[in-house]
This record gives C-alpha cells, structure tokens and sequence, in this order.
C-alpha cells in the first residue's frame, strides 16, 4: 500500500512546495520526489503541472487528493479503534463550528464536555458555514457544527438545536421597539455576515420571501462587527438569540417585534461518513444529543 506516498502527497498539496513537504514529513526531499513519482506511476497519472514558480494540481491531482484525505483518515481512524481496544488512547476532538454557534452555543457544551472527561484534548476552528462544510470534507475537524444548509453528499448532517433569530436595531433607531409587520420594513439598511455564513443565508430568505428591498446590505465578517454597527444606529440585523442576549439586556440593542412571523432556523452538526467513528466525537454527538432534545429532528445526508 502507497501509504507514505499518500502522507507524502497531501503535505505537498497542502505546503506547497516540495522541501516544505519534506521538512514536515522529516523526510528527504528526494524521497518526497520517489513517493510522487510512484504515485503517478501507480495511477498512470501526471498529478502536478510543474513550472518554476509555481505547483499546481492537475484535474486528476485533486481527485486524488480528497480521495487521499480520506483513504488516511480511515487509515488513522482504525489505528485509534485498535489503540481504543486496548485502553491506550487519550480522547482528542478537533471541532468545526460556526461563528453563532462556535461563540454563544459551543462554549457551554466544552465546559460539560470537559467535566466529563478532564483530560481531553480539544481544538476549536471557527468560521462561516461553507468554511466549517470544507474543513470537516478535507478531514481538517473531526464534526463540524453549522447554523446553514450543507448539500454536500460525502457528509452526513444532523439537526441538534432550534435557534430563533431576531431583528434588531440600535435604541436610537426609529424603528426600535414598534411593532410592525415584516412587510413594512422596506428600504431599509440591513448589516449581515459575509457570503458563505448560515446568518446571511437565512436573512437573504427572508428579505427574498417577503418581497422586501434592501436600501443598502453592509457585510462584516464578524457577529461581533455586525452588533456594533447595528449599535451604532448604521442599519438592522437579523441575529440569533444566543448572539444578542447579553447586548438586549443591557439595552444595547432593541428587538424589533414583529406581527405574526418567527424566524426559526436549526443548528445542525456534520461529519465524514469516513470517519465517524472516532471515540471522541461519538461522545460529543452523545452530549449534543442529550442537551438539546427538543431540538433534535430526522437525520438528512
């Protein structure tokens, strides 16, 4: 099996370079030069266009690529379930999660998490949901946690939480506190998350499903940015819940109600069909699982 050719390969995919691969595999850079070339051999394939400047993949390179990811996470994941039957392991979790869900829902879960089992080693990534979608895809996360949809089929994706979300405007906003139908907020400035995250997704629904125009739409790659702009009288927002409750109740932010309408939207955890099995994250899932009951529905894939 073209195993270390595989570990080979990735490294040089993800530095770059050929000596940078090597210095990360404490190998030769000849060796990493053999271990290519035995791939391409073995899969009659050229899988990097070579120019002085650069090292590209190939169309086939990527394929092999993800295909790679996965064939040594299988590889690690049964080194783990072996190492697990003999009462050898330590748990180990590396987490994806969105920006709503990785900075107001995560934190909690940790704490339980890390009651349960102190020693455990964790490392949290945080981003917009397709970036979490490709972290857990590459192998990079262990789960991922998202607020959006995913459609990719290589992932299974199940629904853990309810989140409400809400439309929120400075106290200094005319709009602050009335109530109001959806419908009559026409033309105004709305402050969302970039494109990719499940927030500006679902706000997009909203505006698109009620046949409202946007006066203006501000992107800020961040809640937090987004908050302080709404706060600063720039424009209206459509947050979660757990993202402006701390902001609400010290009267930074006011809550626009809104007639007959609750936006509602699910939380939703994801992994690799591939590797699923890792001790760790079946634990999590188990935590996920029991904390939010309420919110659990039918698995999707």
């Amino acid at each position: 099996m073209y195993y270390d050719a595989l570990r080979t390969f990735v490294a040089v995919v993800e530095e770059g370079n050929f000596t940078k691969a090597a210095e990360k595999r404490l190998i030769s850079q000849p060796s990493v030069s053999v271990h290519i070339q035995n791939l391409e051999k073995e899969f009659d394939t050229s899988l990097f266009v070579r120019s002085p400047k650069q090292l590209q993949l190939t169309s086939t390179g990527e394929l092999l690529y993800e295909r790679a990811k996965q064939i040594l996470q299988i590889y690690d994941t049964a080194k783990e379930e072996i190492a697990d039957h003999h009462h050898s392991i330590e748990l180990e979790l590396k987490i994806g999660a969105s920006f709503t869900i990785g900075e107001y829902v995560l934190p909690g879960l940790l704490e339980k998490l890390c009651k349960q089992y102190p020693g455990i080693r964790l490392e949290v990534i945080i981003g917009n949901t397709d970036e979490i979608i490709e972290h857990v895809k590459l192998f990079h996360v262990d789960i991922g946690l998202i607020e959006g949809q995913c459609n990719e089929k290589s992932l299974a994706v199940y629904p853990f939480m309810k989140d409400e979300l809400k439309i929120v405007a400075s106290h200094h906003h005319p709009l602050s506190l009335k109530e109001m139908a959806v419908e009559q907020l026409q033309d105004q400035v709305w402050i969302s998350r970039e494109k990719g995250s499940g927030t500006r997704v679902f706000l997009e629904h909203v505006l698109r499903s009620h046949a409202l125009k946007a006066k203006n739409m501000i992107s800020i790659s961040s809640t937090h940015g987004v908050k302080e702009a709404v706060i600063r009288n720039m424009g209206l927002s459509l947050l979660s819940e757990y993202a402006i409750s701390r902001e609400v109740e010290n009267h930074h932010l006011s809550i626009i109600p809104i007639k007959d309408e609750v936006f509602i939207r699910k939380f939703s955890y994801i992994f690799s069909s591939f590797g699923r099995n890792k001790k760790a994250t079946e634990t999590f899932i188990q935590l996920l699982n029991e904390n939010a009951p309420a919110a659990r529905g039918n698995s999707e894939s």
